[in-house]
């Protein structure tokens, strides 16, 4: 399903920068609000969390998309696709109120298309 293969491509972007801001990389401007440009030592940590959440997010797209198999049922796997569908549409207006615009005009509508890929493929599996 093209639907599932954008969105785990894009978000696959998303979470190669969250592990090179956790990584000490001075891209923070395009996370958590912008502010900092090497994110401090315990706003990595949260960083760090975030990439393990977006890697089985990844995972789970590809799941509902039928691309791979995962030791998950499947019903549960779809409704887990609805809740990062849902997230990432908080997401998308977190990014957009930023006062980064590095976060506001390239995440929001990074977050927006992901949103999309994961409702569609949620809705389409």
């Amino acid at each position: 399903m093209i639907y599932a293969l954008l969105g785990a491509l894009l978000f696959s972007f998303v979470a190669i920068l969250t592990l090179l801001v956790t990584f000490g990389f001075p891209l923070g401007e395009y996370t958590l609000g912008g502010a900092h440009k090497v994110l401090p030592k315990h706003m990595r940590i949260a960083t760090g969390i975030s990439f393990i959440i977006q890697i089985f997010a990844i995972l789970i797209i590809l799941y509902v998309g039928n691309m791979i198999t995962l030791p998950l049922s499947y019903t549960a796997a779809i409704w887990i696709c609805l809740f990062f569908a849902i997230y990432l549409v908080i997401n998308t207006a977190m990014n957009f109120f930023s006062n980064s615009k590095k976060e506001k005009y390239v995440m929001t509508p990074l977050s927006l298309i992901c949103a999309i890929c994961y409702l569609l493929t949620f809705l389409y599996h």
